[in-house]
């Protein structure tokens, strides 16, 4: 293993070799089984006498820090640091603090497979990624020689963002080139790239309340003045609206997280507003691919005569999180601003990954695989309908928010005595998690519910899952009968 020492003067070279190596090991940079450097090699680096190392290293040997195998060299002794010990660096990094902004950083998720029973909201079934053709794809990408033609910055418009213009206008109705697309590291990104090309400090951006709480804290990192507006059965109440906002973040599809889908009427008022008062709408598209009822409406992006609309989306939820692409699509006084802004943060992402998934949406595989996984989400979703509003399941203690797309779906308790974190930890424990709706909100009265995902839970597991939630709501408070 490489070390760096630094040696200085003309002073005791043993001792300081010794110091330098034994803090390595004491603060964990050395662990256990970890191989020094042979004496001899460690002396012609350093360009000091064999004997100096050698020295240093019989200290630390005597000190049981390192031991010596006979033919294979010397080693950190196993179980030589308790494991606190090792974490000294970390306590001694000391006097910088973030600002405070970013002191108190989210709580994550448990993730997938840290519970029995998860109900993750926004996660896809890895499992249901058709990876065999991936991999082709991906070798495919690399046997042409595409990644020889990547460099620091992209030159004109890629394949893929002509494909994603393609793909959206087929499947979401949206109005694009692929001039009017530019990819980014997930939707998270483009969000990111928005807010950097339109949001000055002490701008007002509206947001849904309760919403998306990930894009709230990034709009507040561009040091925006952050306004929470409330959401009814219609989406966004525009009469709401702050008249100062200059940008508006909405998930009309299928709003995150009550799942309501912003009607018709809504969504003409919201882009007149948008005109009358010089905003910019943001359209995060993130789930609505998967469709179990009623006819989509046209997105906001589509119904736009005014150039007022940024459309974004990302494959997160329709392949996987991990692969990290996003898009947003934008009207044509922005493009080159939002090209700007991701050229001098993450210049032009990974190529290869961008390369076989132009080929994924050429080939027809994204939309056979979404047709695929809605057969499946769809079982899981009766199933969970089923078991909440069903007499003899939850219906008693939780009312469903009506939904027709996306991997979740949202209730409401129906006890206001009851308090959905409470409900939400008592319910980890018994090992199903869900998610409290209370924890969504910025500025409104929090409503309290319960969120559920279909994405990250079998469907011969939704029964038992729901009979161990079902017993946390009575341990709760008993019942309120809902007649029918």
């Amino acid at each position: 293993m490489d070390l760096h020492f630094t040696l200085t003067g003309s002073g005791d070279l043993t001792a300081q070799i010794y110091a330098q190596l034994r803090a390595a090991v004491l603060d964990g940079r050395l662990t256990g089984g970890d191989r020094v450097p042979a004496t001899r090699d460690l002396a012609t680096t350093l360009d000091v006498a064999r004997g100096t190392v050698t020295a240093a290293y019989d200290r630390l040997i005597a000190e049981e820090l390192l031991e010596s195998r006979r033919g294979a060299g010397t080693f950190v002794a196993a179980g030589c640091v308790p494991p606190a010990h090792a974490t000294g660096r970390r306590a001694r990094a000391g006097a910088v603090r973030p600002v405070p902004l970013w002191a108190t950083p989210t709580a994550p998720a448990p993730g997938p497979g840290r519970t029995a029973y998860d109900f993750s909201v926004g996660v896809p079934d890895d499992s249901l990624f058709p990876l065999a053709t991936w991999r082709r794809l991906v070798s495919g990408t690399l046997r042409r020689g595409r990644l020889t033609a990547g460099t620091y910055e992209a030159r004109g418009t890629s394949r893929l963002e002509v494909e994603i213009a393609r793909y959206a206008g087929l499947s979401r109705s949206v109005v694009a080139a692929g001039d009017d697309v530019v990819t980014t590291a997930g939707a998270q990104q483009a969000l990111d790239l928005v807010a950097r090309v339109l949001v000055e400090p002490g701008d007002v951006v509206a947001v849904e309340d309760p919403g998306y709480t990930a894009a709230a804290r990034l709009f507040a990192t561009h040091r925006a003045v952050v306004r929470g507006v409330p959401v009814d059965g219609e989406g966004i109440v525009v009469d709401a609206l702050p008249p100062a906002a200059r940008l508006v973040y909405v998930t009309p599809s299928h709003q995150h997280p009550t799942g309501v889908a912003m009607s018709r009427a809504r969504r003409i008022a919201l882009l007149e507003w948008a005109v009358r008062h010089g905003a910019v709408i943001v359209e995060d598209d993130y789930d609505s691919e998967f469709r179990f009822a009623d006819r989509p409406l046209e997105p906001l992006q589509s119904l736009d005569r005014d150039g007022r609309v940024v459309y974004v989306g990302s494959f997160s939820k329709s392949l996987l999180p991990s692969l990290r692409v996003g898009y947003a699509i934008a009207p044509a006084t922005l493009t080159a601003a939002l090209r700007e802004a991701k050229r001098v943060t993450v210049w032009d992402g990974d190529t290869v990954t961008q390369g076989a998934l132009a080929d994924f949406l050429a080939e027809g595989h994204h939309a056979a695989h979404v047709k695929r996984a809605t057969k499946v989400y769809r079982a899981r979703r009766e199933a969970l309908l089923a078991g909440l509003t069903s007499p003899g399941g939850l219906a008693d203690w939780l009312e469903v928010i009506p939904s027709a797309a996306g991997l979740h779906l949202c209730t409401l308790l129906r006890d206001p005595v009851l308090d959905d974190v409470s409900i939400a930890e008592a319910a980890l424990a018994a090992g199903v998690f869900v998610e409290p709706l209370s924890v969504r909100h910025l500025e409104q009265a929090p409503h309290h519910g319960l969120a559920f995902g279909v994405g990250g839970i079998p469907l011969e597991r939704i029964g038992p899952a729901l009979a161990a939630l079902r017993q946390v709501l009575s341990a709760s408070r008993p019942a309120r009968r809902v007649d029918g």
